[in-house]
């Protein structure tokens, strides 16, 4: 499936054409990600929304690829550039299109330049909660009163007769605007502070933009819930390798609506070792007390050292914790007399493991997924191997998988393992849980962990110098890291408060007797990889 729309060419156009039959149909939102913080959250507003939408890249694309693509909206994120100093790439010719845009901070102030008005640095920076008053018709047609909304930008627009005012802040006489096609708010809908922000990006997209279609995820789930009671016939068993993330949790609530007159028909096996303390916190709370299936932790700790004993590259670790992947659910199937073992497959992972190419051209192993061309002995059950991330999240929404199991972190399959530099043996692997445990839970803490895409810290070879106590010791150097993201094909280094990062640094030297010091990563996708390895 296509990650980024950088210009349409032939290859573009089959992967587009793939994700249009997935989701069955041809219609496409295009979003411009300037480089906000936020371009996540905008995103996830419209998969809430079930519309089909691809991440453009501004550099590359131009009006003729836009105009070949023919998306039923457009929309600009926000970004640290300033039209003023430092435009951002982006062709201009592209709002001449007629296509209806919505531009959010740096995306408003984008084409309020290109059609003629002035933009220029504020007498005063708005940051943080402002209210704004609005005219309750079109982009805030269903708003009603004020709307609490977040500020983050030091250029303004300023009033004139071009552009038609929507809404207005106390420093910002043109919060939100509109000229002919045009749309834009200075301020970011897409977060939580922003009250009513999910119902303006609605508006834009069904009522400016009229949509018509929506990821019909209802109708889907109650597809693929008929399918699966039709092989999970006369109370056959079924094993599910539940990790806690989105899709297998998808998976849970798409049996638990199969089998619901027969709770003990599923088991759901945990596997701990490479894992992060958080995700098995999640699969306890949302899953260990369920009547519909039984839960199931095995700590493969010692197995998955053994393995992985020598194995040094990031191909050889995965290959390394697949077998004991694939012998542990298989053993756990056997045991319990499972007809199925179920996983929470996507279309994506057959992709970027070198499979499923609709037109049958040979694909590129991108990376080797743990869930993929397993050979058990008993069919397998991959409910959503037709769908692409937001897609289920969206059959997940209509099933009512709660929302924190949908917007969790990515993870990788292999686990902590790739956030370990070198081989691997008892000690790292305590360090990495033990780290990856105090870095989320103050992440969480801080509230900083919705609005970062993903965050780790890795186990690196380095040794420092250091003193514990009254004596000089050597300890390891841990890496800490978040990003900026949209779908993970780019991203930003995200930036952490100082006192939070202080924390953290004393947290982890303290609490940890292995480690000796903390840096923060400050790399951005590309150069570097997101993980590690």
């Amino acid at each position: 499936m296509l990650s980024m729309f950088r210009g349409m060419n032939p290859d573009t156009e089959v992967a587009i054409n793939e994700e249009f039959a997935v989701r069955k149909t041809k219609e496409v939102f295009l979003l411009f990600a300037m480089g906000s913080q936020f371009d996540h959250l905008i995103k996830q507003q419209l998969e809430a929304l079930g519309v089909f939408c691809l991440v453009a890249d501004p550099v590359t694309v131009t009006a003729d690829d836009v105009e070949k693509l023919r998306p039923v909206g457009i929309i600009l994120s926000g970004g640290p550039m300033s039209v003023v100093s430092e435009p951002p790439p982006f062709d201009g010719a592209i709002f001449k299109l007629g296509i209806p845009v919505l531009g959010i901070c740096l995306g408003f102030q984008m084409w309020a330049k290109h059609v003629g008005a002035i933009v220029r640095p504020g007498h005063k920076k708005e940051f943080g909660t402002h209210t704004a008053k609005f005219t309750p018709t079109g982009l805030f047609d269903g708003c009603t009163g004020h709307l609490d909304v977040l500020q983050s930008h030091g250029d303004v627009i300023e009033p004139s007769e071009i552009i038609t005012v929507l809404a207005t802040t106390v420093h910002s006489l043109v919060a939100a605007g509109r000229f002919g096609h045009l749309y834009g708010v200075q301020f970011h809908p897409e977060v939580t502070h922003t009250t009513g922000g999910a119902k303006i990006f609605e508006n834009f997209c069904f009522g400016i933009c009229g949509a018509k279609d929506r990821f019909p995820a209802q109708d889907i789930a109650k597809q693929k819930i008929t399918e699966l009671k039709s092989r999970l016939v006369f109370g056959r068993r079924v094993l599910l390798a539940l990790s806690g993330g989105s899709d297998s949790s998808v998976v849970a609530y798409l049996l638990k609506n199969t089998v619901d007159e027969h709770p003990d028909q599923i088991l759901a096996v945990y596997i701990k070792g490479i894992d992060r303390p958080d995700d098995e916190r999640f699969v306890i709370e949302y899953f260990g007390n369920v009547p519909w299936l039984r839960l199931m932790i095995i700590d493969a700790t010692d197995d998955f050292l053994r393995v992985l004993a020598g194995a040094n590259s990031m191909h050889e670790k995965r290959v390394a914790m697949r077998s004991v992947y694939k012998n542990i659910l298989q053993q756990a199937a056997d045991d319990f007399g499972a007809s199925f073992i179920a996983q929470g497959t996507l279309m994506t992972d057959i992709s970027e493991s070198g499979g499923g190419h609709v037109g049958g051209a040979r694909k590129a192993t991108i990376k080797l997924h743990h869930n993929i061309n397993l050979g058990f002995s008993i069919p397998e059950l991959t409910p959503l191997d037709d769908c692409v991330k937001d897609g289920a999240r969206n059959i997940g929404r209509a099933l009512d998988v709660p929302e924190a199991l949908l917007t969790r972190h990515p993870f990788p399959g292999p686990g902590l393992v790739v956030r370990i530099e070198g081989p691997i043996d008892k000690t790292k692997l305590h360090i990495a849980r033990a780290a990856d445990d105090i870095f989320i839970e103050e992440l969480r803490r801080h509230k900083l962990y919705e609005g970062v895409w993903q965050a780790g810290v890795v186990v690196t070879r380095s040794i420092t110098t250091c003193t514990k106590g009254d004596d000089a010791a050597e300890g390891v150097v841990l890496a800490i890291w978040g990003v900026w993201s949209v779908n993970g094909f780019t991203a930003q280094w995200a930036e952490f408060p100082e006192d939070f990062k202080r924390l953290v640094s004393r947290r982890l030297t303290n609490e940890i007797k292995e480690v000796g010091a903390v840096v923060h990563r400050i790399s951005d996708k590309p150069p570097t990889t997101i993980e590690w390895g």
